[in-house]
Parts: C-alpha cells; sequence; structure tokens
C-alpha cells in the first residue's frame, strides 16, 4: 500500500467515523441493549427489604418500590434508561433514576448526594424472572466509612400490568 493510499484509507475512515449517530442512545446497539433489558422493564414492589440505619446521618432508609423503563436518558457520554426508586422512609419520596442492564444484573443510579453514601442498586432476575435480588451500593468517595459487610439488600416482586 502506498503511503498515498493509506492517506485516503484514513480519511474515509475518519469520515465514516463522523457520520455514525453523535447520540449514543440512537446508536445501533441501544436496540440490543435495550431488548436484552426488557427482562428488567416493570413495576417491582419490595416484599421484603433491609431498613438501612447510618449513625452519621441519623435517617432510617427503606426501599419501597422499583419502577424500570426503557425510555432513553442521555447521561454524560453514555445512554442510560429511566427509572424511579420509592421509598417509604424516611418518608415517602420518589426519586428519578437511571439505569443500565450490565451482564446478569440491573445498575441503577441516581441518588442525590444529600440522601447518603449511595451509589446505586444492584438487581439481579431471580426465580424464573419474576423475583428481582438486590443490594445498596455504597460510594465512597462521599467520605462516609461504611464497616465491611455492612448491606441494605432486598427482594421484589413483579407487580402485573393494570
Amino acid at each position: 500500500m502506498t503511503p498515498r493510499s493509506f492517506l485516503g484509507v484514513r480519511i474515509a475512515l475518519v469520515l465514516i467515523a463522523a457520520c455514525g449517530p453523535s447520540n449514543p442512545c440512537a446508536a445501533t446497539r441501544m436496540r440490543l441493549v435495550r431488548r436484552a433489558s426488557q427482562a428488567y422493564v416493570g413495576r417491582w414492589r419490595v416484599t421484603h427489604g433491609d431498613t438501612l440505619t447510618l449513625p452519621e446521618m441519623g435517617d432510617r432508609f427503606k426501599l419501597a418500590e422499583l419502577r424500570l423503563d426503557t425510555a432513553s436518558v442521555l447521561y454524560r457520554t453514555d445512554c442510560r434508561f429511566r427509572g424511579a426508586l420509592l421509598f417509604a422512609r424516611p418518608h415517602p419520596e420518589t426519586l428519578a433514576v437511571t439505569w443500565f442492564p450490565a451482564p446478569d444484573q440491573a445498575l441503577i443510579y441516581g441518588w442525590p448526594a444529600e440522601l447518603g453514601p449511595f451509589g446505586g442498586l444492584g438487581a439481579a432476575l431471580s426465580g424464573g424472572g419474576d423475583s428481582l435480588q438486590g443490594a445498596l451500593l455504597f460510594d465512597s468517595r462521599l467520605g462516609i466509612q461504611v464497616r465491611p459487610g455492612m448491606t441494605a439488600q432486598f427482594v421484589a416482586g413483579r407487580v402485573p400490568p393494570q
């Protein structure tokens, strides 16, 4: 290959890359991700959940419901899906969150820093897909020390569509 033809190939590759979708939510791979995420989509009511008390904050948190959708949300340079977490404690509250399916689990993000050192939730399907088991993930960057082994786990059942 001559240097001139190599330059032509490089220019062609740059032009092809520039013609790709600028929005990661419009990328072709998101159709596959959306299809793979269907098992997690829906309303999930928490049937068993630990109430987490953080001594530094004094509040007890109790998750009541998760709602996961496949509506796309652009988050920085990534594409995620919309969701919501409904808490029963310390007071009834609904938080808008984003989520993304990872291998064998869904990762749910979006706690405001003022609510605590939470990095999100990790949740996996169980019971043939009619249950969701998960645990709270802590964000060590927020400065609150969490003792090893401290978790807040939950089990949720699918709420039938109405």
